[in-house]
């Protein structure tokens, strides 16, 4: 799976525009995904972020490989689920922002 293209479909289907995100590898470390989008960015920025995302993994069961959360302005969310490995988007209510992404 492309990681750019899972969250680029998931985006058109619930057809919102992030206010900000923080996308990060699931077991962390030196070196790892760590991909952000602050508040108030602008479209050079969010397509960057989205071109950091450009890479493919492993969508199937076994290891969750990205973990995190895609904020909107209505107050929901999308946040990654797994099971067994096996992980996708998840659309839900929002959490508060992390100070570090203002």
């Amino acid at each position: 799976m492309n990681a750019k293209q899972e969250l680029h479909w998931e985006l058109e289907r619930i057809n919102k525009k992030p206010v900000c995100a923080l996308i990060q590898d699931a077991w962390g470390g030196p070196g790892t995904l760590n991909v952000t989008l602050k508040k108030g960015h602008t479209d050079l920025e969010f397509i960057e972020f989205m071109n950091k995302l450009d890479f493919e993994y492993d969508a199937g069961y076994g290891s969750q490989y990205i973990d995190g959360t895609v904020w909107f302005a209505d107050g929901t969310w999308l946040s990654r689920n797994e099971y067994d490995g096996s992980e996708w988007w998840v659309y839900l209510g929002t959490p508060k922002i992390p100070d570090h992404l203002l």
